[in-house]
């Protein structure tokens, strides 16, 4: 089984959980800017935390053969924060970096007039650089979320196909699916989406579109639940085809409309510092 796991927040993990992930089948990994989990004091600490997200984490995912990218973005919770509105103006030198799949994580947490402007400024960007854009629903009042983002995408002018709409449930995905974006959903221990609710969402709806990942952030999550989404597939009588799809070509077409996509040389076996002995490589300056 193969696994391209297309949200994941890796700087929330233990190299632990990378070593894991690659035994489990793991060979590609989006991982999109989100919160910190406290406030950040100025937006200059974008510049370091996104610097991260391109250069450092694709080296410590690599020691272990997995290739990772990222999607970089002002997130929606932050949006409401003056000292991190400076990064609107920032973000364009990150959307060049070859590393950089799509915008994102863009779109609500509250809802607030603040959010509206940081979310249209950002499909605004992600139609300049052609870039697609990945789009964060609300955890409370998720429905009435959904309806409001799927608005703000029409009115950009963005292609829907190159828009996934992400942490959806049974209440949110016919209305995503009927807008022509990408279904994204996030399986968790106990929140979001379960193997089992995600296989009855296929069964209903389909393999097309469809987006699983493992989210794996600062709270209770799992980043091998991708592969145990396959699994319920497999226990439920889906094909290994279906099961594929899913969880490799499904995440391949979606970013590979970047035109940075980079999936050769997946197979290099990790490396081992030989003077140092640690398993992950000495980088940076």
């Amino acid at each position: 089984m193969r696994i391209f796991d297309p949200h994941i927040h890796m700087t929330s993990r233990t190299t632990d959980d990378y070593e894991r992930m690659a035994a489990a089948g793991v060979r590609a990994v989006v991982e999109p800017a989100f919160w910190l989990g406290q406030p950040r004091t100025s937006a200059a600490s974008f510049t370091d935390y996104f610097d991260s997200l391109i250069g450092w984490e694709p080296f410590r995912a690599g020691q272990f053969g997995v290739r990772h990218f990222a999607t970089v973005a002002l997130n929606p919770k932050e949006a409401n924060d003056p000292r991190c509105r400076p990064v609107l103006d920032l973000l364009p030198r990150y959307l060049d970096k070859d590393a950089v799949v799509a915008v994102g994580e863009i779109g609500y947490d509250s809802m607030t007039p603040e959010e509206d402007e940081a979310f249209a400024a950002q499909l605004a960007l992600a139609v300049a650089y052609d870039l697609p854009a990945l789009v964060h629903t609300p955890h409370r009042d998720k429905a009435r979320g959904c309806e409001r983002t799927l608005a703000v995408v029409a009115e950009s002018g963005i292609d829907a196909g190159r828009v996934v709409v992400d942490h959806l449930n049974e209440v949110t995905v016919k209305l995503v699916r009927d807008s022509g974006c990408w279904l994204g959903f996030s399986i968790y221990p106990d929140t979001k989406m379960t193997p089992q609710r995600m296989v009855e969402l296929l069964r209903e709806y389909g393999t097309d579109r469809m987006l699983v990942n493992s989210a794996a952030d600062w709270g209770r999550s799992d980043p091998l639940l991708t592969r145990a989404t396959g699994e319920a597939m497999l226990q439920a009588g889906f094909s290994d085809d279906d099961v594929d799809k899913v969880l490799w070509r499904n995440p391949v077409e979606f970013y590979g409309q970047s035109g940075r996509l980079d999936l050769s040389d997946l197979d290099v076996a990790a490396a081992v510092d030989p003077q140092t002995g640690n398993s992950i490589l000495r980088g940076g300056s």
